[in-house]
């Protein structure tokens, strides 16, 4: 123990032959030799060649780079991976590369070191990154890309309308152009980690009689132990809970269906195509799952509807005591993805049986999850002009 007391004792006793300016020019030197190691080891990890070093990232996106415009193109500039995924400006990159380092415990952990790991995790990562160019407004694209550079006249009409459009409102890129540079994830097969990461994965125990809604489109069943499925439970559907056993829960569903065939589909309400669950052949005609109560003509189509009661079994996961979050989340996603191309309609210009048709014919220009793109629908029909007092 005494080599340490010694240091100590040198380091904490006052200089007896070093002069203050002694002092002060190696200080200098030592953060001058410090800072430029420091800044050097910084740009050294701000190489492509340090990116795709590891196989995870040089045998999938970066492949996938090298397709694109953003690695060759006529005039020779080609964009590396720190210049779109490392912030440009110190500070934001140093808080940049202190997030890295979930990278490197995910290298250690071997996350997503196959190609089958990488697909499965691909929504996800995507979803971190763009939530990250959506925050600052794409700005390592517009390091590159300015809006008062850009030369109009050499744009299609459709294309100046919509980037015309884009630079008054100084809109993020990433909005348009997910996948310019990697292919998109597989957006129809996921369920919404988006969603779920906002809006929560819901209780776990529940009380009979109280109401909650599925925060997921979820398979039904006839009874708490089958694994055969019966149906399915629509995406902020309001249900009752009457009972549960083990992972599921057994539920009252309230709503219209059509007297015609099986009348497997059940709806929202009266005359309004909005799914609330729909049922396999074999579950709609087996006893006691549907309940009758009244019927009613519907004077626009001439088809009788049947008021009824679904009883059924689901699993207990996903289920919300309050609808508001989906709502908050649904009204965002329409406002931000529907926005691309044209203003908007408000949610009460169309009535709930026009909305599904006009929602259909935007689904091509956004990338929506299936779990997404019904709850966005529904919203839109529940908050239409139907039930709105804001009438168009």
């Amino acid at each position: 123990m005494n080599w340490m007391k010694n240091i100590w004792r040198s380091l904490t006793t006052p200089a007896k032959h070093l002069t203050l300016g002694t002092i002060a020019l190696s200080a200098f030197i030592m953060g001058v030799i410090f800072w430029g190691g420091f800044n050097t080891a910084l740009e050294v990890t701000n190489t492509e060649k340090f990116c795709i070093s590891c196989h995870e990232m040089g045998d999938n996106v970066y492949e996938e780079l090298k397709s694109t415009v953003h690695y060759s193109n006529s005039s020779g500039v080609r964009a590396t991976c720190p210049d779109c995924h490392v912030p440009h400006n110190w500070t934001n990159k140093i808080a940049r590369k202190m997030q890295a380092s979930k990278e490197v415990f995910a290298k250690l952990t071997g996350a997503i070191d196959t190609r089958e790991k990488f697909l499965e995790k691909r929504l996800e990562l995507a979803s971190h990154e763009w939530a990250r160019f959506d925050a600052n407004g794409s700005l390592e694209c517009k390091q590159c890309h300015s809006y008062d550079s850009m030369k109009w006249e050499d744009m299609s009409k459709l294309a100046q309308k919509q980037m015309k459009r884009a630079a008054e409102n100084d809109q993020s890129c990433i909005d348009c152009h997910k996948g310019i540079a990697h292919h998109l994830p597989d957006m129809g097969a996921s369920r919404a980690p988006q969603l779920i990461a906002e809006v929560g994965s819901g209780p776990r125990s529940f009380d009979n009689d109280a109401s909650y809604y599925s925060s997921l489109t979820k398979p039904l069943y006839l009874s708490a132990d089958t694994d055969v499925e019966a149906g399915l439970l629509n995406i902020a559907t309001k249900v009752t809970v009457i009972d549960s056993s083990g992972e599921r829960i057994k539920l009252h569903v309230d709503g219209w269906r059509k007297r015609i065939g099986a009348g497997r589909v059940i709806y929202f309400d009266f005359g309004i195509n909005m799914n609330s669950a729909q049922l396999t052949m074999d579950a709609a005609k087996t006893d006691g799952v549907i309940s009758v109560f009244e019927e009613k003509e519907d004077p626009l189509t001439g088809l009788t509807w049947e008021r009824v009661e679904l009883t059924i079994w689901t699993d207990a996961d996903y289920m919300l005591a309050d609808v508001q979050p989906l709502w908050d989340y649904a009204k965002s996603t329409y406002s931000t993805a529907c926005s691309v191309c044209h203003t908007q309609p408000a949610e009460a210009h169309f009535d709930a049986n026009t909305w599904p048709g006009m929602f259909q014919g935007m689904l091509a220009f956004v990338n929506f999850d299936q779990d997404t793109q019904a709850l966005v629908q529904k919203y839109l029909q529940q908050h239409s002009s139907t039930f709105s007092d804001e009438k168009h």
